[in-house]
């Protein structure tokens, strides 16, 4: 796993417990994810046999968004 210093997508906290939900690198991913999938036209099947693909090019299309947001 990728040493992830991206920010909490969905931060929450109060003065006893600090949950920092989600990295914005894994949100990014999941919606990268879900452009994929409804692409595919649910041909569930090339889905399966190219799952490694789609996860590692759904990760490099966020690290490019952190990329670029780091630019702002």
């Amino acid at each position: 796993m990728v040493n992830d210093t991206s920010p909490p997508a969905f931060p929450s906290g109060s003065a006893t417990h600090d949950i920092p939900g989600m990295s914005l690198r894994d949100w990014f991913a999941g919606q990268a994810l879900t452009g994929v999938i409804t692409l595919s036209k649910n041909d569930t099947a090339a889905l399966k046999d190219r799952a490694v693909y789609i996860a590692e090019a759904c990760y490099q299309i966020a690290d490019a968004m952190l990329a670029e947001r780091a630019k702002s």
